[in-house]
């Protein structure tokens, strides 16, 4: 029988709440759309009831959305792979994906942070594993994935190395609800992305010891110029980090108590155990691995990022919130911005 669907197969590899979420969005956008997960009583409750009664228990999704429990079928069926994992698993699905189906085109993924370990950026891992000719795409930017299961309107950005490739990635995504934007920068996005839950631990804190809306905004902001100065050394561009992938992404984390990172920052302020705030939200919380991929790159590129190095040191029980903000504020009066960011004097 011939096959007269010619819809885009994508499959999304991770059935968590951003997985989900977007796999509802792109289902919802026509494409053909499969969704893997671990978890399955999950996907079950997905295929039956159109819900994920773990993660998203407030959305309906779409009835065209299909389940998969067999990674290597969905490999070697996919035209477009989305990998919406924790990062500590990556590389593993990265190899996996690439021993189903060696002859794709492209991976793109929606994950946040840093390989474990390595410190490498997540385009680093696929190059490695798939080698140069095939294209990567890193979807990120101020989202949270209720909103977007939601249908609320919601903005984000896709980068890659290929800017076609991007754009193709992109226009996938974009809908009546989604507005998706493209960009050549996957190190600055990829950086924005991960470094933003850092600074959402360290904003969490601030709200936590109730410091007010002063401290707040001074930690973005300060936070932001951290960004900026370790996104110029590795040679991003600045518009990536004033954009959504950096700008866009730190605000929401830092003001929306849907982060998780901003959630375990306000429980370590209010005097909660790592532990116990880590088990209350319930979800993975990898900010304390991606403060110390940070801290590295910092260190490699002889960066002072005082918020990063003291929201690492807060983490690994090596100061109280309180000694974090003291040694904060006693350090000495300097120019906002020492030496130009934008490439020229002012």
């Amino acid at each position: 029988m011939t096959n007269t669907d010619h819809r885009t197969r994508v499959g999304v590899y991770g059935a968590g709440s951003w997985g989900t979420a977007l796999a509802a969005v792109l289902a919802r956008n026509g494409h053909h759309v499969r969704l893997w997960g671990r978890d399955l009583a999950a996907l079950k409750g997905i295929s039956q009831e159109h819900c994920n009664r773990r993660y998203l228990p407030d959305a309906q999704l779409p009835a065209s959305l299909e389940v998969e429990t067999d990674f290597d079928a969905l490999a070697r069926w996919n035209s477009v792979p989305l990998l919406v994992i924790p990062s500590h698993a990556f590389v593993d699905c990265v190899r996996a994906l690439a021993r189903s189906n060696p002859g794709l085109g492209g991976v793109a993924w929606a994950t946040k942070g840093f390989e474990p370990g390595s410190g490498r950026f997540l385009h680093e891992v696929v190059g490695e594993v798939f080698g140069s000719a095939v294209d990567q795409a890193v979807v990120t930017g101020p989202t949270f994935a209720k909103e977007v299961a939601l249908a609320m309107p919601s903005a984000l950005t896709v980068h890659s190395g290929n800017l076609q490739y991007a754009q193709q990635v992109a226009a996938l995504l974009h809908g009546a609800s989604l507005r998706a934007y493209s960009g050549n920068d996957i190190a600055g996005a990829e950086l924005g992305g991960a470094m933003k839950n850092v600074l959402a631990v360290a904003t969490g804190i601030a709200d936590g010891m109730g410091l007010g809306l002063n401290a707040r905004a001074g930690l973005i902001t300060r936070g932001l110029n951290e960004m900026m100065r370790l996104n110029a050394a590795l040679g991003g561009r600045i518009e990536t980090i004033m954009g959504l992938a950096g700008l866009g992404d730190l605000v929401l984390t830092c003001t929306g108590d849907l982060s998780r990172n901003r959630r375990l920052g306000l429980a370590l302020g209010r005097g909660v155990s790592i532990a116990d705030a880590v088990a209350e939200i319930g979800q993975v919380v990898e900010s304390v691995q991606t403060a110390d991929e940070v801290m590295r790159l910092a260190r490699r590129h002889e960066l002072d990022l005082p918020i990063a190095e003291r929201v690492q040191a807060v983490l690994h029980k090596e100061i109280t919130p309180a000694e974090g903000l003291q040694s904060l504020l006693a350090r000495e009066q300097k120019p906002e911005y020492p030496k130009p960011l934008f490439g020229t004097e002012s």
